[in-house]
């Protein structure tokens, strides 16, 4: 996969230096040891979503012990963890096995251009102020999928004339006193799930405004199993073997929830109602619409939230708000809340690939049209690859899946004399295959950006994301022909 002498000449170029980029790293080093790459990071840290998020109370929201690198190993004794350690991690791991030294940081890439004829991209790249070109013929989007720069726009009437601090977590200010204040949370999501026992110990009162429910699940930082393992195993055993009962325990809960999910409601309401104060009634509060997992669970570690709504310095109102005035929000149905801060909890907006500009042979690429090969190419998309993880499991589950498939992919390029992959979607499919979505869950952000994400279909190719096993599988041994067109030089 030689270039020709360029300045910035590279066989693979990663776009991302958060959990993704530096897993595929890890597996690009190790797997295909012959191919030089780089790392092009937007900012000046690693750590992805991680490091720049700064709301407080900032954590996973799945288990450390499948979030954390196969390759290196989750050694603190709790399994939801707060973004510093998180980003600690990563920072070790990255530096563990050089992976530091691959990274150009204050890099942002701008532009992505395709050349058929010479079979490489084009990678016009912001360099703090400076503008760079690099070349190469393969490419990993480790962008994630939220849009750093500009939030999920919420119609929340009357918010302009709110006379107090009006905060998005996205863009929390390090310098925001809420000390004795009454914060209000508008959301029920996550977020919100995270941020009220956070703000609750310095606030005066937190309340959560939320428009439906949520499911809120209690976890513990490490249950009795987790404990039995440390203490009768060695460590590194133990560790695989916590890590494999995280990896089953959610395929379980999930297909639990799915073919039971009255079973599973009523399990679910009989928790809650056992961590609520007798002040606060399950219902509405605590009586979601929708089944279990058709959106994303909240979990949160030794019932924090259910704590801080027992102290009596939170609680949860459930409503539509008629308008915001100035130092008042007033709800349909009469309800008025009096916050000092009003925080705007209602989602991420999605962004696939960044805001960097496609172009493929000087056309402009539109992600939104084409199909997903795999959960890792995009139809039409020559030499390119993304990372998207689970909605019902780890993030890095996903990405390591997506970088063991892409290796393997680039050694079959190799192997064969070939230089370029392309997945291509014939006539006859595209007319027989019925079309999906890329998320399977409905959460309102993501229901708000269906038209910001490409597709999948019903097509053995075209599938979005199963089960880790299942993907896993499909990266190591699966068909990586089929709907894949191999090019050569020659060609």
């Amino acid at each position: 996969m030689a270039l020709k002498k360029f300045e910035n000449n590279y066989d693979v170029i990663i776009v991302g230096a958060g959990i993704s980029g530096i897993n595929f790293a890890y597996r690009l080093q190790t797997q295909c040891p012959d191919l030089n790459f780089t790392i092009l990071e937007a900012r000046e840290v690693i750590g992805g979503t991680w490091a720049l998020f700064k709301y407080p109370g900032l954590r996973s929201d799945s288990d450390l012990y499948t979030f954390s690198f196969p390759w290196r190993p989750w050694t603190e004794q709790k399994s939801i963890a707060e973004a510093s350690l998180i980003v600690k991690y990563v920072n070790e791991s990255a530096a563990m096995y050089g992976i530091d030294k691959k990274i150009q940081f204050n890099h942002k890439v701008t532009t992505y251009d395709w050349s058929s004829r010479s079979q490489q991209w084009t990678l016009t790249v912001d360099a703090s102020g400076s503008t760079k070109t690099f070349r190469t013929h393969f490419t990993l989007m480790c962008t994630g999928y939220y849009d750093y720069e500009h939030a999920l726009p919420s119609v929340i009437p009357g918010i302009e004339n709110f006379g107090g601090k009006v905060v998005h977590p996205q863009f929390w200010p390090e310098d925001l006193d809420y000390s004795n204040k009454k914060v209000t949370i508008i959301g029920s999501g996550a977020t919100a799930v995270t941020l009220l026992p956070a703000l609750a110990e310095k606030a005066s009162h937190v309340t959560m405004l939320q428009r439906s429910p949520s499911y809120v699940t209690s976890t513990p930082g490490q249950d009795g199993l987790e404990i039995l393992m440390r203490k009768t195993c060695p460590e590194s055993l133990a560790y695989k073997l916590i890590r494999i009962k995280w990896i089953i325990f959610p395929i379980l809960l999930i297909n639990f929830c799915y073919y039971l999910p009255t079973i599973a409601k009523k399990l679910l309401r009989k928790a809650t109602i056992a961590q609520l104060p007798a002040s606060i009634a399950h219902d509405p509060q605590f009586n979601p619409s929708y089944e279990p997992f058709q959106q994303r669970m909240c979990f949160c570690p030794d019932g924090d939230f259910y704590a801080s709504l027992r102290s009596g310095k939170a609680e949860v109102v459930t409503g539509t708000i008629d308008t915001v005035t100035r130092d008042s929000i007033k709800l349909h149905g009469g309800q008025e809340l009096h916050p000092d801060i009003i925080v705007t909890a209602t989602g991420l907006k999605l962004q696939f690939g960044g805001s960097a500009k496609v172009d493929v042979d000087g056309v402009r690429f539109n992600f939104t049209e084409k199909f997903v090969w795999k959960n890792v190419m995009l139809q039409d998309l020559p030499n390119a690859a993304f990372v998207v993880g689970y909605v019902d499991a780890s993030w890095t589950l996903g990405a390591d899946a997506t970088a063991q498939l892409i290796c393997r992919l680039l050694k079959q390029l190799k192997k064969y004399g070939k230089t370029t992959a392309v997945p291509r979607l014939s006539d006859a499919e595209r007319r027989s295959m019925k079309e999906m979505p890329m998320l399977r869950i409905s959460s309102s952000y993501v229901k708000k950006a269906k038209d910001a994400l490409p597709k999948t279909g019903d097509g053995a190719q075209w599938r979005s994301r199963r089960t880790y096993f299942h993907d896993m599988w499909q990266a190591k041994f699966g068909d990586i022909k089929t709907g894949l067109q191999y090019i050569s030089a020659a060609q």
